[in-house]
C-alpha cells in the first residue's frame, strides 16, 4: 500500500514570547489524529529531538530576528522551504520585540548593555520580511487560530494533500 503524501512542515521560533508555539501545542490536542495523516512535522524542536530543515514544503516562523546568527538561520530555513509563513506579531511586525529599536542612548542602562553584549544581539530587531521573503502572515499575539488554520489548509490544498 502506497503511503499518502504529507505536507512537510517546520515550526521555528526566534525572538518572542513563544505564545504561538504554546497555542500550536494546544491545537495539537484537538487536531493530532487528523494532522498526523496529513502533515509531517519535520522540524518542531519543542516536541521532537530529531529535526531536519531539509526539504520543507512550508516553514512556519515565529518571532523577530534579533542577531546576525538568527538572520543566518532564517536565511537557511528560507533556502530549504518552498514557502515561509510569518507567525505572530513579532515575526509579522517586529513588535513588541523590536521595541528596543526606539531606545535612546540615555535609556540604555548598564544592565541592558550587558545583555546586548553578552548575548550577541544585533543593533536592531527586525521583522521577518526584513531578512527573508515571506509568503504569508498570521498576525496576533498569540497568532489568530482561524488565520493559522486557514494558512495550513491553504498549503494542504496547494500541495494536493486535501
Amino acid at each position: 500500500m502506497e503511503e499518502k503524501k504529507k505536507l512537510v512542515v517546520g515550526w521555528f521560533s526566534f525572538t518572542c514570547c513563544e505564545d504561538s508555539t504554546i497555542l500550536l501545542t494546544e491545537l495539537l490536542n484537538d487536531h493530532l489524529d487528523e494532522w498526523k495523516k496529513l502533515v509531517e512535522f519535520r522540524y518542531i524542536r519543542p516536541l521532537k529531538t530529531k529535526n531536519s530543515i531539509e526539504g520543507l514544503d512550508v516553514a512556519f516562523i515565529e518571532g523577530a530576528v534579533s542577531s546576525e546568527k538568527q538572520a543566518e538561520e532564517v536565511k537557511k530555513i528560507r533556502e530549504n522551504a518552498k514557502y515561509v509563513v510569518a507567525i505572530g506579531s513579532c515575526a509579522c511586525t517586529g513588535m513588541p520585540s523590536a521595541s528596543r529599536n526606539s531606545f535612546t542612548e540615555d535609556m540604555i542602562s548598564e544592565r541592558i548593555s550587558w545583555y546586548m553584549n553578552n548575548f550577541d544581539y544585533g543593533k536592531k530587531v527586525q521583522k521577518l520580511d526584513e531578512v527573508i521573503k515571506v509568503d504569508d502572515y498570521v498576525a496576533g499575539c498569540p497568532m489568530g487560530v482561524q488565520a493559522f488554520m486557514d494558512a495550513l489548509n491553504k498549503y494542504l490544498k496547494l500541495f494536493g494533500i486535501v
